[in-house]
């Protein structure tokens, strides 16, 4: 069996590298859809074993996150919106 050879030093990191299994895992929950209320709370306390307001104070953290962007940029950019039209309201 022979080993791979690394990854020339100039190649980019891929997209997610930086994001821990937690930062991914938030993102993936926002690209689903939730059917009824509450649905997606159980799924955050479910999945990833934090509180909702927990997952939420993470996620705002997030969408200022270069390394998000370039993992999941059509989630960020949405959420990013979101935000900006909540902020506008306000």
């Amino acid at each position: 069996m022979t080993a791979l050879p690394p990854d020339p030093p100039d190649q980019p990191a891929p997209p997610s590298a930086g994001l821990s299994d937690r930062d991914r895992a938030v993102l993936a929950v926002e690209r689903q859809s939730w059917t009824g209320p509450g649905a997606k709370e159980r799924a955050i306390r479910e999945r990833l074993g934090i509180s909702p307001t927990r997952y939420y104070q993470l996620l705002n953290a997030l969408l200022d996150d270069r390394r998000a962007l370039e993992a999941d940029p059509v989630t960020v950019n949405r959420l990013r919106r979101v935000r900006e039209a909540r902020r506008g309201r306000r």
